[in-house]
Parts: structure tokens; C-alpha cells; sequence
């Protein structure tokens, strides 16, 4: 763990509308425990040079309630585009549970993305999130908690997820998946996408947001390659054929992967369309004028 101190701490995103309308984006850490052989994160754009230690920014608590203060437009704070906000050292340090009761005092709404359990220790505080908007994503790609062991080594199983998931749609918290990535050669099977979605709507999860496939950028590529040399052996061969030096590399049956998802989707009632505190509010207006 590497402290270090940060200059700013809210970035804002031009087009909320692409990530569940977040508009300010807060990074409380870069580099993650969890760990997942394919994450984009290590690629060479976002500056980490050594992913697998995290650095803590020991000043974001500060900065974070400046920067709240002087926010002339409430917008969606969201976390987890450098890090997972609940990556293990956040069991120690408490700098996530922190800032949400921030964000809170300040009335602003949220959206967090990650893949742990541990969010669930913050329930009190996700309950006065929801006073005024909290929107929680759990990214699950497989549904086999075996394969999600070797490929998230140090994320909590899916089947945990699973049930977090249920635990805040209960609570009336909004809950989502994102379906993404789907590895080709491992994960591309039309019964682990409904698989996911059939469990996804056992726990009350109501929105879904999907990409078959991933990406395939310089040090990223580099060590997903290794990863699969020594976890899936043969299989970075049939990447190297398949997709050369693409940045880009879709998922195998993609056709049918969408139409597996589209139709479990519609059978279970289930949004593929992200949610927002903006719709959110657009639809609580309709309904009143309506």
C-alpha cells in the first residue's frame, strides 16, 4: 500500500449517460486486490504502473468534501472506473464507507460498481444514500463460481455477489449487473449468459447491461496472455489466431449470445437499459403529471 496525496478527487465525465449517468467520477484508490486476469485498468492509458499495489489517496476525504460543497449541480457521484471501492484494503482503511457517508450529508446521489460482498457492511449508510438516489452494480461474468476463481482470483464468488444483490434489492436499493466481460473461449456460452440472468432475476436484480467480449490493450494484453498461459493452457493460441493484434476482441457465438440474453431478459421482466438518478426522476415526474 502506497500513500500518496492528490490535488483534486471528483473528475467529471462528459456523457454520464454512457455509465448510469454518473456525472463525477471519485477514485479513492488505484490498483486492486481483486486482481482479475483481464482487467483494463493495467493497459498503459490509465498511468498504473504496478497494478497489483494500491495506492491511497490520504487526502480524498478533504478534497472530496470541498469539492461536494462547491458542486452548483447535484449529479450522480460514481465510483470503480481505476479500482474496486471495496478492494480489501478498504477492509482496513474504511476510506469507501467514508466518502458514501460524505456524499450522503452532502445529498448527492450515487453509483457504485464492484464485485465484493463488503459493500454490504455499508448498508446503513446505502439506506441514506437511497433518501435521495443509490444505484449498486455487481460486475458478474460467470455464473461458475470455479471458473470465477481462477480468472477473479481474489474477488469474492458469484454466488456471493448473487446474494449481496438480493440483500440491497430488498432493501429497495437499485441493483444491476454488468455482464462484461464475456471472455471469448471461456465464458462465450449462451448457458452461462442465461444462467446469469436466471439467477440475476432470483435475487430481484432488475437491470442488466451486457458487452460480449473485451478488450486488448498493450500491458493489459500482455498479461492476460500470460494469465491464460498458465491457468487455461492453449487458449492464448486461439486469441493470437482469432484476433492478432485487435483492440477489440469479441466474443465467439456473439449473435446468439445477444439473443440467449435478450430473450432470458424479456422472459424475467428485466431492463437491459442502465438506470439513473435522471430517469429515475424523469419517470416519478411522468407519473405524477400523468
Amino acid at each position: 500500500m502506497k500513500p500518496v496525496e492528490s490535488k483534486t478527487i471528483l473528475s467529471v465525465n462528459k456523457h454520464p449517460s454512457s455509465w448510469f449517468g454518473v456525472k463525477y467520477s471519485l477514485n479513492l484508490y488505484r490498483g486492486c486486490e481483486l486482481q482479475c486476469i483481464y482487467c483494463d485498468s493495467r493497459s498503459e492509458r490509465y498511468g498504473i504502473d504496478d497494478f497489483h499495489n494500491v495506492t491511497v489517496k490520504t487526502n480524498a476525504l478533504q478534497l472530496l468534501d470541498k469539492e461536494l460543497a462547491a458542486k452548483r449541480k447535484r449529479a450522480t457521484v460514481g465510483t470503480a472506473s481505476m479500482s474496486d471501492p471495496y478492494t480489501h484494503t478498504e477492509r482496513k482503511l474504511h476510506l469507501t464507507r467514508s466518502a458514501l457517508e460524505l456524499i450522503a450529508r452532502h445529498r448527492f446521489p450515487v453509483h457504485i460498481t464492484t464485485k465484493s460482498n463488503l459493500i454490504l457492511r455499508d448498508v446503513d449508510v446505502l439506506e441514506e444514500l437511497n433518501r435521495v438516489y443509490a444505484s449498486v452494480a455487481f460486475t458478474i461474468t460467470t455464473a461458475d463460481d470455479e471458473l470465477a476463481a481462477r480468472i477473479e482470483p481474489y474477488a469474492p464468488s458469484p454466488t456471493d455477489r448473487f446474494k449481496a444483490l438480493g440483500v440491497l434489492s430488498a432493501l429497495g436499493i437499485t441493483t444491476s449487473i454488468t455482464m462484461m466481460p464475456i471472455l471469448p473461449f471461456l465464458e462465450d456460452d449462451p448457458a452461462n449468459v442465461r444462467a446469469i440472468v436466471d439467477k440475476a432475476a432470483a435475487y430481484g436484480v432488475r437491470h442488466i447491461v451486457a458487452a460480449f467480449g473485451m478488450t486488448l490493450r498493450d500491458r493489459q494484453r500482455d498479461y492476460y496472455f500470460r494469465k491464460l498461459d498458465e491457468l487455461f493452457p492453449g487458449t492464448r493460441e486461439k486469441y493470437e489466431r482469432r484476433f492478432g493484434e485487435a483492440y477489440q476482441a469479441r466474443a465467439n457465438q456473439y449473435a446468439k449470445l445477444a439473443a440467449a440474453f435478450h430473450e432470458a431478459c424479456r422472459r424475467h421482466g428485466i431492463s437491459t437499459a442502465m438506470p439513473s438518478y435522471e430517469s429515475v426522476n424523469a419517470a416519478v415526474q411522468l407519473r405524477l403529471f400523468d
